[in-house]
Formats: structure tokens, sequence, C-alpha cells
């Protein structure tokens, strides 16, 4: 090859690389890691509830729940995604081996949204409104064991004492929900009784101090709740980047789930006030396959709907059917509903099975191994044979020992398709053993007028949870509890094995021994399966639904999906 060749052949390899150098230069798009986070920009979301008052500890409400994560900060925080404590506004603690006491250091350089140091003093503060009779919070209510309250001292300006008044299973855990808040912003009012309507939602924005990566900006009713990024907030990402990343989000009312959609669909919102309900999941889909939406499973639910039969004594509801409140007739009819097609037909594949209330969504709570009513209606036709259940007449429905019809009604609550599709398909599965059933569809607040008074014979509802762990839901599991659905409130346990429930489940919230935990709760749990005192259905997956240009974001099953850990969310091509 000749010298002039090679020169030419050179020239062109520099120009190429040349080109290259410039395109990359000009924008090419790259790969999108830590270092090509892009800064700032407004996340829109959509929410469905005005707000009442933007103070956790007055109000448990979601838009509350959600004001506090956005513009508070807790000592610690659960990880939603691993269950792991993680440190927040403490930067570590170290705990007595009887769990009871727990020294804590604060950070330092911290400060409060509008400037001014955070110090032990407000939590202390924090502890003393929240215990408080005159502010009634229901926080306060919650943070006691044994229904005694914490105690908290101050060593000096970062450091705290936490004593619990006796032992507890999940520990400093049950500091998760706690905002600590401003002494110098609220202290005067917790003084002159005026705590609960300090920062009610006619507030003044500017009024709203927090530690949290963002701060209030506007509220206008109707419309919207407006957050800006708090120029304070003390987190950094591993870069040692200032955060939250976004400049602001925009939560906007928007009353009615299917015009969330639109506006998700639409590209008018970035994330919507809840998870997909199974009827959304084909057209959402399609969004997600056209590159404008992305569809995120988040795991298997923790609230499994609760289909329960009426089991209070002598209750005039279910008289001259004592068929009813047997254990046979329930492991009967759980045989005969089969719970895959529920999954296949109902949820279009995005559920699971359930057995029990705990579901795998729970994790390490969860036991797989726990005794089940797999679909058989041999077995099912069998079991009801057995108390005297036969179709005497040849009409197709079983008749009892008095020629009754076997026959019970289902309430279940209206405008929810997914839950009323489900009865549907166990009203016909029950038909083909003979046992007839009438759906019942009222709304929320008739269903609930219904079960305090007595007045059903099943219903198929259920209540939501804030927590993987047992102790957050004890009163569904003790017999005392006011959501022990099949019969509430009993003075004393009305059955040996409640009893013995009772006592397991007061064992696991005094044992700090995580794995003794776990031992002691599956115990309760197998009790539970071999009475089946209620039945459950079916697990939803927690799909949830975000804009394709969202980034950052860890889904989780627990509300707010997304918002929950706001500070680390960007938004593809934005620029501060």
């Amino acid at each position: 090859m000749t010298p002039s060749r090679l020169v030419r052949l050179g020239l062109i390899a520099v120009l190429v690389i040349a080109i290259i150098v410039v395109l990359r230069w000009r924008g090419t798009p790259q790969p999108e890691g830590e270092a090509g986070i892009s800064a700032g920009g407004r996340l829109v979301a959509t929410f469905r509830t005005e707000p009442t008052n933007f103070n956790r500890l007055v109000v448990a409400d979601p838009v509350a729940r959600l004001t506090g994560l956005l513009t508070q900060a807790t000592l610690l925080r659960t990880d939603p995604a691993t269950g792991d404590l993680e440190p927040r506004l403490a930067t570590d603690w170290t705990g007595t081996p009887d769990g009871l006491t727990w020294t804590m250091n604060l950070r330092r350089d911290v400060r409060f949204s509008d400037g001014t140091p955070f110090t032990a003093a407000d939590v202390l503060f924090t502890f003393r409104a929240l215990y408080d009779e005159r502010v009634g919070s229901p926080l306060g209510t919650e943070l006691r064991v044994n229904t005694q309250p914490l105690m908290v001292r101050a060593l000096d300006d970062h450091q705290i004492v936490l004593i619990f008044p006796a032992p507890f299973g999940p520990g400093l855990a049950i500091l998760e929900n706690l905002p600590i808040l401003p002494r110098h912003k609220l202290e005067a009012a917790l003084g002159d009784g005026t705590f609960r309507t300090a920062w009610a939602a006619t507030m003044a924005p500017s009024d709203l101090v927090g530690l949290g990566p963002f701060v209030l900006k506007e509220y206008a009713p109707g419309q919207r709740v407006l957050f800006g990024r708090n120029p304070h907030f003390w987190n950094q990402d591993a870069d040692g980047r200032a955060l939250p990343y976004l400049d602001e989000i925009d939560l906007v009312i928007v009353p009615e789930q299917n015009a969330e959609l639109l506006r998700l669909q639409s590209g008018e919102a970035d994330l919507i006030a809840d998870a997909v309900r199974a009827e959304d999941l084909t057209a959402l889909r399609e969004a997600e396959a056209a590159g404008r939406l992305q569809l995120v499973d988040a795991g298997v639910a923790i609230d499994v709907w609760t289909f329960w039969f009426n089991l209070v004594p002598n209750a005039p509801a279910t008289a001259g059917r004592p068929w009813l409140t047997s254990d046979v007739f329930r492991r009967a009819v759980s045989h005969a509903i089969n719970r895959q097609a529920i999954v296949d037909t109902v949820y279009f594949g995005a559920a699971t099975p359930a057995y029990g209330p705990v579901t795998p969504g729970h994790g390490p709570w969860y036991v797989p191994d726990l005794p089940a009513t797999p679909f058989d209606q041999g077995r099912a036709r069998t079991l009801l044979t057995s108390i005297g259940l036969e179709d005497r007449n040849g009409d197709g429905v079983l008749e009892d020992t008095r020629q009754q019809p076997v026959r019970f009604s289902i309430i279940t609550r209206r405008g929810e398709p997914d839950r009323e599709r489900t009865i549907a398909v166990v009203q016909e599965q029950l038909r083909l053993v003979g046992v007839a059933v009438d759906i019942v569809a009222l709304t929320q607040p008739e269903i609930i007028q219904r079960y305090t008074s007595g007045d059903f014979d099943a219903i198929y509802f259920g209540a939501r949870s804030s927590s993987r762990d047992p102790i957050a839901n004890m009163s569904f599991w003790l017999s005392s509890g006011p959501f022990h659905f099949w019969h509430p409130g009993q003075t004393t346990p009305a059955t040996e094995w409640e009893a013995r429930i009772d006592t397991v489940m007061q064992q696991q919230a005094t044992t700090i021994d995580p794995a003794e935990r776990r031992q002691v709760f599956a115990e309760a749990q197998r009790i539970l399966a071999d009475h089946l005192p209620a039945l459950w259905l079916v697990a939803p997956h927690v799909t949830i639904p975000m804009s394709a240009r969202v980034r950052g974001a860890t889904p989780v099953i627990f509300a707010p999906s997304v918002l929950w850990n706001a500070e680390q969310i960007h938004l593809a091509g934005a620029s501060r």
C-alpha cells in the first residue's frame, strides 16, 4: 500500500472519530447510570381524596400519611421492599439485651425546611404531643406497648434514650410512622390547645415546616396539592448529590379511578393513587407495549379480601340453619371453590390462590405448607353429606334434615368489579355441589352497618394493613378485636381454639427473637387453617402503572406504592 493511500485512510479514520465525538457531545442517548440521572422537573400524580389536615399526628387518612412522607422525616423506617430497618434522622442505635432500652444517635447539621436546626428537643417535643390527651393522636394509640407509652429522654442535643415499658416483638420498627415535628413551630399550639388545628388544610403553606424531601407550596381545594423541593433536605445519593432529584410533585385531586387512568394513558399524569384493577390490565398492557407506560409487578398483596361467615352464637340472622356455623360446611365450601379459575378469569392471571390471610407478600411470616383445601368437588359433596345435607327432592339444591334448602347470602361491595365477579364465580361453583348462594351488593357504609349489627349470613370484604408484621393486625387475630370478623369483640374467647390463638398472638408480640416470633405465629396460622372460620380465595398481584419517563422508583405492595421513596425518583429528560 502506498504512503499516500495510508495517509488518506488515516485522515478518514480521524474524521470518523471526530464525527462520533461530535454526535456524542451533541446528546446521542447513552445508557442511564447513576451519573446520568436527570435532576429537576415536575412529577404529576393523582389522588382521590382532599386533605383535611396536614398533621400526621392528628389524622390517619391516606393523604395525611402521604403528606407526612413528603414533608416530614422519621427516626428510622422499615424498607417496604426488604423489611430491613434503615436509619433516617437517627444514624445508629444500640439496645440492651432485653430489648427495653435503646440509645439512638441523631444526625448532626440537619435543618428544618425553614433553616432551623434539628435537635433532640424536637424528638422530645414530638413524643410529648403524641401522648397529649388533648391531641388525641391515632398514632399515640398505636405507639404503645401493653397500653403504656414509650419513654424518651435526651442525653445531649444529638443523642436520645428510648425506653419500652415491656418487651415488644417488632422493637424499634414501632417508630417507622412517627414524623419528628418542629418544636419551634408547634410548641405554642400544643401549649394553648390548638395543636389539632395548627396544620389544618386552611393553613398557609409556609407554616408547614418539616425535615422531609419536599415542602408544601400550594393547596387549591378540589384541584391540587403542590409540593416543592426542600433545599435543606439532609439526604444525599451515593455520589454525594443533594436529594430529592425532582423540583416539584403535583398531587392532582381526581376522585374517580376511571378518570385517573385516562390521565395516565394520555400522558397528563405520571402516577395514579392505587394499583391497577384487574379489568384495566389488558388496556394498560397495550399502552406498555406501545412504550407509553411501564407496568411493575410489585409482588403479592398482603390485603386479601376475606370471605367470612356469621359465627356469633344464637345470631338471629342464621337461626334455623345450624349447618351454616359448622366447621365441616365451611371446609366443604372451600373445597368446592376453584381458586385458580378465579385467578384466570377474574384477575387475568395476576393473582395467586390463597388459603389463609397470610400471603407470600408477607415474606418470612408466610408458611407455605399450611393445611389447604384444594379444589375437589367430590370431597365437597362427601363433607356436605356427612352433616346431613342431601338433594332430597331432586331439584339440584341440597336440603337439610328439616327439608329446608341449603341457601345463604353473601354480601359484597357494590362498584368493585373484581370482587363482584369473584363472588359470581363462587356462586356458580357452589351451585355445582348443590349449595344455593344469593349475592347482595351494598355500599361500604351499608356493609359496615350490616356487619356491626350482625345482620348477615356471610360477607366478602376486608381491611387494609400497612405492615407485614402480624402485630399490625392484632385486631383480626385476637378474639376481642373489632376485626375478628366472624365473631368480633368477644369478652372471653368463645372457643378453645380462639383462646389458644389469643395466647399465641400475645406471646409473639412480646418475644423479641425474630425466629421465635415467626415460629409462634406459624402456630396461630395452623390453628386458623384447622378451623376455617373464614375463607380466603386469591391474593392479587400489586401491579403499579407509571408513565414511561419515571425513573428511580421502587414500587412496593404498600400504599403509597411509589412515592414512599419520592426523594429517589427522577424523570427521563428533566433538567434543572
